[in-house]
């Protein structure tokens, strides 16, 4: 964890609401998994939607890691960073014709996941070596909206459909070359990982799929948001996870690589947003204590119910009360903590929200048009600005570049 005397330091050379990521964790984390996992094929693939910023995209590529990546910007991003192609896997959903067309040219593998657009692409790249996606009929995750598996979400082919995937393959002569699962994020049995690892396994053979190179598991991987949260045995879990892999190839014939595309595993805890107390207000049995950011900024609160610690860095000593920590933004439901006990909070004070490196910023956007904040990351100790947050004038200006160049007559006439 970031020094809080560091973090008090940086706030007050970049200013708040401030973002600051720790790339020695984030490479710790990596490494964490390549013992977790005693595999000799296990590869990482990073789920680049946690968080795109670009440092920490430059660290992963330095270290060797891979990508998961979900839109052609992605892609090509991952690209102009220096990321070889093969250390690129592209799943996403509800592909355009012309999304498809431009991520084939790139020589990324495109993973794919509904019957339509298996045809479709057959179709147009007969020949082609592809990954495919299966619904893994296990449910989990930490929130209903974060489960990517079962009967009601959107994402993979079903095992049902198995015989009419393997009549468009071979009709069309497509050379599966992986085949690929993902549960749901934040899983909380660890029995849910190695139930759908068996059930990808389970069609995953010769006689269905004899170019396979690799299998890829997902992610989901969870990691403690709450103080008293215990962390997941993941040695034990990893243990099995290769055992469990090993068996299987040597059932297929020979070894295939193993895959997982982790995200917040890798970044959550890297992260911390920093916000400073501007207003405290006393709402009849609420303590109200307003700072200069808001849900816009980190919206895993109001969008899932998630729970991120809140330390008052400036106060850590003071006497406890009961909080509610509110953004800056028009809307009731604009809190990151709702009646959470924190050491007395002072007008000025400075708040460190933790966890904050994954499905935060990425998520982010200008709504009530307030800017993005500033990103740093700190590397052995020392920070470096990771990407400027524009100002209140410049957003604006902005926001005009972006619009019509002339202004209209207010009619909407051509």
């Amino acid at each position: 964890m970031l020094e809080n005397q560091l973090l008090l330091r940086l706030a007050e050379q970049y200013g708040t609401p401030l973002y600051v990521y720790d790339l020695d964790l984030v490479t710790a984390r990596y490494r964490d998994l390549f013992e977790f996992i005693p595999d000799p094929g296990l590869e990482i693939r990073y789920a680049m939607k946690a968080n795109y910023n670009v440092a920490l995209l430059r660290h992963f590529n330095a270290i060797g890691c891979g990508l998961d990546t979900v839109s052609p910007a992605e892609v090509l991003l991952a690209l102009k960073l220096g990321f070889p192609p093969e250390r690129i896997i592209y799943t996403a959903n509800n592909l355009t014709d012309a999304e498809v067309a431009l991520v084939r040219e790139t020589g990324v593998l495109m993973n794919l996941g509904s019957l339509s657009r298996l045809e479709k692409f057959a179709r147009a790249y007969p020949g082609s070596r592809i990954c495919l996606r299966f619904n893994p009929d296990v449910c989990d995750g930490d929130n209903e909206r974060t489960m990517t598996a079962g009967a009601l979400t959107k994402f993979g082919l079903l095992f049902d459909d198995l015989a009419a995937v393997l009549a468009i393959v071979r009709r069309h002569r497509l050379r599966v070359v992986g085949l690929h699962e993902h549960t749901g994020s934040g899983l909380q049995r660890v029995e849910s990982v190695f139930q759908s690892m068996c059930n990808l396994m389970a069609i995953a053979t010769p006689g269905n799929f004899p170019d396979l190179e690799f299998l890829d598991f997902g992610g989901g991987f969870k990691v403690p948001y709450r103080p008293d949260e215990a962390r997941v045995d993941y040695r034990s879990m990893g243990t099995e996870i290769a055992r469990l892999f090993a068996d299987f190839c040597r059932g297929y014939g020979r070894p295939l690589k193993i895959l997982f595309e982790p995200g917040k595993y890798l970044v959550a805890e890297c992260g911390v947003l920093l916000t400073r107390v501007n207003t405290l207000k006393h709402n009849r049995q609420r303590e109200i204590a307003g700072c200069d950011s808001g849900f816009p900024q980190l919206i895993r609160p109001v969008l899932y119910g998630a729970y991120h610690q809140v330390d008052n860095l400036s106060n850590p000593e003071g006497p406890r009360r009961c909080y509610d920590v509110c953004g800056n933004i028009c809307e009731t439901g604009d809190r990151f903590a709702e009646q959470r006990e924190l050491p007395e909070i002072r007008e000025g004070d400075l708040l460190a929200i933790r966890n904050a490196g994954a499905y935060c910023y990425a998520m982010g956007g200008v709504y009530n048009l307030r800017p993005m904040p500033t990103e740093v990351v700190v590397q052995e100790g020392r920070a470096r600005l990771a990407r400027r947050g524009f100002s209140h004038r410049e957003l604006a200006e902005r926001i005009l570049e972006l619009s019509e160049t002339e202004p209209g007559d207010g009619t909407g006439k051509a």
